[in-house]
């Protein structure tokens, strides 16, 4: 069977990785920027740390800061008209997943135009060339989409999320700088680092799973499980560990695919606004013991990596139990909702959110084949 690997044409890390943006731009000879962030990062002075260096030696930019949360179909296409205004050769994506997949769509738009409403670009679109070349800085330590040919847009009409798929967003360079990501409050530090951990498992569950990807994510649960709380906690070389660990994963399951977690978490975040990371953290444990039937001795890899006692000992079924309720509380002791009606979900909703759920595009990659019906229970199981 043939796999494939995709990843970035380059990659910095560590602190002062984003010194290196300007060497990079004046040695491929781009011209104007195109900064894609938020105004928190602007308004708290993180993307200014970027603005400054390329201020300094006189590279032109403009700044696109017009992203939210979960953005939108509109924020793309602003986002595209502002790029185009620019006359940008090359965009700088700062932020989190939501600038950065914001960026990917639009860095594509402008290289593709018919597929200017957004929404053609759902699964795996068909475009012919690659994106407008993208340098990723990312300031949270969770989503990884500076290292992912995935994005997600938020259709509010109709009020779903979709899934985006394409080797040709990747972006060219990113520059993992953890002191990019000091700023972050404890609830984004853990949702996000919550989000790192559901992609290192999904991605090493998942259907597509293979050697290499296997070593990728069982890395990547170990680094995770071993620094997230002291991250969220502030401590500066766990807030290092994590920007390497959460990019480790990322390297892995946008290559493979993830399952059902995420599957179930977009409906969330399109009908009640929640931010990604907490949505998929608080379904990862419930959704794990759902899949433990069908993942063979991986769980015990899992737990293995997460550093749990005797796990190489254990029975199959208790190593299962282990391995979730390791999670499990993982995710209460950094503060993540163990159930859903806390984010606002109602239960008239439910019918609804589970068919969306069933037709994202990540469900199929779910280990065990999950009925509208499962995923209707699974949500009601966690209206406590």
């Amino acid at each position: 069977m043939v796999q494939r690997m995709i990843l970035n044409e380059t990659a910095y890390f560590g602190k002062g990785a984003i010194t290196e943006i300007v060497n990079e731009v004046q040695k491929r000879q781009f011209t104007k920027a195109l900064i894609v962030t938020d105004k928190g990062l602007m308004q708290n002075g993180v993307a200014k740390k970027v603005i400054d260096l390329l201020a300094e030696a006189e590279l032109a930019y403009d700044i696109y800061d017009g992203i939210v949360p979960n953005p939108t179909i509109a924020d793309v296409q602003n986002g595209v008209a502002s790029c185009q205004q620019a006359q940008a050769d090359y965009i700088i994506a700062i932020g989190g997943g939501s600038p950065i997949d914001t960026a990917k769509a639009i860095g594509i738009i402008v290289q593709n135009p018919e597929f200017a409403d957004v929404l053609s670009l759902e699964g795996t679109a068909a475009t012919k060339k690659p994106s407008l070349p993208i340098l990723a800085v990312p300031t949270t330590s969770g989503t990884a989409a500076e290292v992912t040919i995935n994005y997600v847009i938020t259709d509010e009409k109709n009020h779903r999320k979709f899934v985006c798929v394409d080797p040709h967003d990747i972006p060219v360079i990113a520059f993992v700088d953890s002191e990019m990501m000091l700023g972050m409050p404890k609830g984004l530090c853990a949702a996000t680092g919550m989000d790192a951990l559901t992609h290192a498992i999904e991605g090493y569950i998942t259907k597509g799973a293979w050697a290499m990807t296997d070593m990728l994510h069982l890395k990547a649960i170990e680094i995770i499980a071993q620094s997230l709380r002291d991250s969220v906690a502030g401590k500066l070389e766990a807030r290092e560990a994590m920007a390497l660990g959460q990019y480790i994963a990322g390297m892995g399951f946008s290559n493979v695919g993830l399952g059902l977690v995420h599957g179930m978490a977009h409906p969330l975040s399109a009908w009640y606004d929640v931010p990604h990371g907490v949505a998929c953290a608080s379904l990862l444990p419930t959704v794990m013991d759902y899949n433990k039937e069908y993942t063979g001795e991986k769980y015990r890899q899992i737990a293995i990596s997460m550093g749990i006692e005797n796990a190489a000992e254990m029975s199959l079924e208790q190593v299962r139990t282990a391995a979730v309720e390791a999670v499990r509380r993982l995710g209460i002791d950094v503060g993540i909702p163990q159930n859903i009606s806390s984010l606002g979900v109602q239960e008239k909703d439910i019918a609804a959110i589970a068919e969306d759920a069933f037709k994202d595009v990540c469900t199929p990659g779910n280990p065990r084949a999950a009925t509208v019906a499962e995923i209707t229970e699974l949500y009601r199981s966690l209206m406590v």
